[in-house]
């Protein structure tokens, strides 16, 4: 059933369609039994230029449910494929289905994706829906990431489906509506180059152009400019993932935007006490996905990204490949100076001078031999606040600090400056994984006020208000480390 989107502030259109029919499978519905919306992101429908009541409504929920599609809506599965801890695989949206495009009042195309929606033709077996929980720790990860002014998919709303889905035990189903510059990933470029022409490749990367880099689609090469543009983007995105402690926990090839958005928040968690070996996934053994391997990882991802490219960068494959390296060469230097800058800013530094990495690695050494909490270290150096940090009264952080004011003192700028750098850099809070899993086992039980008082106190991280201060606190000591699971 299509249902007409002038009421509600749809406006879909649906530009991937045109790709090559090889690139997606289009779909029919899947509906789900009693669709109930649990949770609507308000700011966020205002902003897609969304009817905030037409979305509560029977309909509106029909829609963000996958039981009814939209006027202007083509739904359908994107194909990809990735690299699956270093392994290559043929994969696709096994479980999601891509409704459309919304354009908004801003002039901007977005994709509107709902995950849990149902079997599509890539989905190798499973039943294609998710579970609440899952899609509930989507929402808040991803919407505390873009309060934290981190590039990232939204969640525009999660429905319950009035169905049970089994996985180790009968659990409650859900749908997650989804936001997204593109799902164009690393993994939709590694299909194209494995199972499509050069013809087709070259039709993805024209659309990625019009639709991401427009402002270099004009170069002489325009697909090594894509490939630097997505290189600067990554070094960027992943910088800022280090600056907050972030841990994607599954950086898999297809988990890699072309945009420069962080996707997919299966295992993903916030690092507590610093340890750049830190690792929540339970399926990460090896620890390839750790905290410190990230910007190491995102160069390799890089670089199958490149390789995808090598037949639209130069007719010469020798030439084609030297492009491709230099491009990618360039991207731990970018990285670096992102990260870098960032870390003066957490420290209140406002230009640079030659021994400032000496200080920023210095202080990381002491916080991981003490294990000192990775945030709260950087807001007590914001307040000088040092009377519950680990650091407090031990010698190497004594002389550091000492090492930082004298740093500071150096400065033309003032001190309030600095202070005020710093408050807009080292943010109140984060969502820490015990108070996402008290919001979670709270909603399991029907209380979603717990979920909502967390999503207020995370929408405004660099605020810096009292009412914040109960959840930067630490949790219990545990036995038994956090693990986080590929659920989503």
């Amino acid at each position: 059933m299509t249902k007409e989107g002038t009421d509600s502030g749809w406006n879909l259109d649906n530009s991937y369609a045109n790709l090559p029919k090889s690139f997606f499978s289009s779909l029919t519905l899947n509906p789900v039994q009693e669709p109930k919306l649990i949770i609507l992101n308000d700011q966020l429908a205002t902003s897609l230029g969304l009817n905030i009541q037409e979305l509560q409504s029977d309909d509106g929920v029909a829609v963000l449910a996958g039981n009814q599609t939209l006027e202007g809506s083509f739904p359908l599965a994107q194909a990809y494929a990735g690299h699956q801890f270093g392994h290559f695989t043929m994969l696709g949206d096994g479980r999601a289905l891509l409704h459309g495009e919304q354009l908004t009042p801003q002039d901007e195309r977005v994709d509107i994706q709902l995950k849990g929606s149902g079997r599509t033709p890539y989905s190798r077996g499973g039943d294609g829906r998710a579970a609440l929980g899952p899609m509930l720790r989507e929402y808040i990860i991803s919407e505390a990431m873009h309060a934290l002014g981190i590039p990232t998919t939204r969640s525009l709303s999660v429905v319950t489906s009035g169905e049970s889905i089994i996985r180790e035990t009968e659990l409650p189903g859900a749908i997650l509506t989804r936001v997204a510059a593109s799902h164009l990933r690393v993994g939709t470029f590694e299909y194209a180059a494995k199972w499509s022409t050069v013809e087709e490749l070259q039709d993805l990367a024209d659309y990625t152009l019009k639709r991401h880099y427009p402002e270099v689609e004009a170069d002489e090469n325009r697909y090594l400019s894509l490939l630097k543009e997505v290189i600067k983007q990554q070094a960027e995105l992943i910088a800022n993932w280090q600056l907050v402690g972030f841990i994607h926990g599954v950086m898999n090839t297809d988990n890699m935007t072309i945009s420069g958005e962080t996707i997919d928040y299966g295992p993903c968690a916030f690092m507590n006490y610093y340890d750049p070996k830190t690792v929540f996934s339970s399926i990460d053994i090896q620890g390839r996905y750790a905290y410190g391997n990230q910007p190491k990882i995102a160069g390799w991802n890089l670089a199958r990204f490149a390789e995808t490219l090598l037949p639209l960068l130069h007719e010469d494959q020798e030439q084609a490949l030297k492009l491709a390296q230099d491009a990618i060469s360039n991207y731990m230097d970018l990285f670096h100076s992102n990260w870098v800058e960032g870390m003066r800013a957490k420290l209140g530094i406002f230009k640079e001078e030659k021994e400032d990495e000496a200080l920023i690695e210095e202080l990381l050494n002491i916080m991981q031999k003490y294990e000192a909490d990775y945030t709260n270290t950087f807001l007590a150096l914001t307040f000088e606040t040092y009377e519950d940090s680990v650091l407090r009264g031990t010698p190497e952080f004594t002389e550091w600090n000492s090492k930082w004011k004298e740093r500071l003192s150096r400065q033309q700028e003032s001190n309030e400056s600095s202070h005020q750098l710093m408050r807009s850099s080292n943010p109140a809070l984060i969502p820490r994984n015990h108070r996402v899993e008290e919001a979670l086992e709270a909603a399991k039980q029907g209380d979603y006020g717990v979920m909502e008082k967390l999503l207020e106190v995370l929408s405004n991280p660099y605020a810096h208000k009292p009412e914040q201060d109960e959840y930067a606190a630490l949790p219990e000591p545990s036995s038994s480390p956090y693990q986080t699971y590929c659920g989503t």
